[in-house]
């Protein structure tokens, strides 16, 4: 028989089988399963979560060529698409998009929950962290954080400050800051970011901690001040505002608060599972194009792999628990 000879059809179908199996086996391992994977975000459409969430399912689409659905799971401060996740099964592509409310303040906030974001899932990888903006009313004679602090001090709790909501980043870094100077204010929480920077704007509350982007619209319009940034380092979208330990006081010169942001997988994901799309998710965060657009939500870039993110998380668990423990606060 010639060597160009057609091929049989039994050795044909022999070879295609052979070639489908290499196929399969090149793919990821948490692509074999299913055709999509979902990320949970567990707020509502068009915040930041959801926006960071769907620029990295854009990215890991493009890479993996296979459909990334982001979901949104809205409720109960972000714990019932958290929940869902850690119910989940392992082989049925869920993820969570986690930050720091959700995986380690909400554990200890809620008393009541059945599970613990923080050791009920699996970390995956972190690829971002965003600060917070300390804002007063234009009209306020408080020009800096020293002398917000001077304030503070004379006239003690006559003072409040504005939250988008008791147990949010906002919340507890005024209580993390009145704590760091042994200072009294009260606490006045609203339902959303919005609100609350309205009543600050319209001098009707001394003082609050902010998400950049929609304080930064308002200290743009002149309705607002900007006295300091909550990150180490000053924000790439404000680089003329100080950070707070650059305020001279000191009391403040380790003072930082920022929110961690990263993708968690249910607990008994695979090794192999996890170390797959780490990688892909660390290749994504690191692309200009995905790094702007975190610069447009007031983020940084912050990449870490599993083992780092699952230090972030534990280390954030424990700063906030003493501060809402010292505080009393609770939902």
């Amino acid at each position: 028989m010639s060597r160009f000879a057609p091929r049989s059809p039994s050795r044909r179908h022999a070879l295609a089988a052979v070639l489908g199996l290499t196929a399969i086996s090149m793919a990821p391992a948490w692509a074999q399963r299913t055709s999509a994977v979902r990320i949970i975000v567990p707020f509502a459409p068009g915040g930041g979560n959801d926006v960071l969430a769907r620029q990295l399912a854009h990215g890991l689409s493009q890479m993996f060529k296979l459909d990334v659905i982001v979901e949104n799971k809205p409720g109960a401060g972000g714990n019932l698409g958290s929940e869902q996740v850690v119910r989940a099964s392992p082989q049925s592509n869920t993820f969570l998009l986690g930050h720091t409310g959700t995986v380690s303040i909400n554990p200890v906030l809620y008393k009541d929950l059945k599970f613990n974001a923080s050791t009920d899932l699996r970390p995956v990888a972190m690829f971002a962290s965003s600060a917070l903006l300390l804002v007063v009313p234009a009209e306020s004679p408080i020009k800096n954080v020293a002398q917000l602090v001077d304030a503070l001090g004379t006239k003690g709790s006559d003072m409040d400050y504005a939250s988008s909501g008791t147990g949010t980043g906002g919340h507890l870094t005024g209580e993390m800051f009145l704590q760091t100077l042994g200072a009294q204010a009260v606490h006045v929480p609203y339902k959303g970011t919005a609100p609350a920077l309205a009543d600050v704007a319209g001098g009707l509350v001394d003082f609050s901690f902010s998400v950049i982007p929609a304080a930064m619209a308002l200290v743009k319009s002149g309705k607002l001040r900007a006295l300091a940034v909550t990150s180490a380092k000053r924000a790439n979208l404000m680089p003329d505002v100080p950070t707070m330990i650059e305020s001279g006081v000191t009391a403040l010169a380790d003072f930082e608060s920022t929110l961690t942001y990263g993708i968690l997988a249910p607990k008994a994901a695979s090794a192999e599972v996890v170390q797959q799309l780490e990688a892909k998710i660390l290749e994504v965060a690191a692309t200009p194009e995905f790094q702007s657009r975190l610069a447009v939500e007031g983020a940084e870039p912050m990449l870490g792999n599993s083992v780092e993110y699952a230090r972030r998380i534990q280390e954030e668990s424990r700063k906030w628990g003493h501060v809402i423990t010292v505080s009393g606060a609770s939902v």
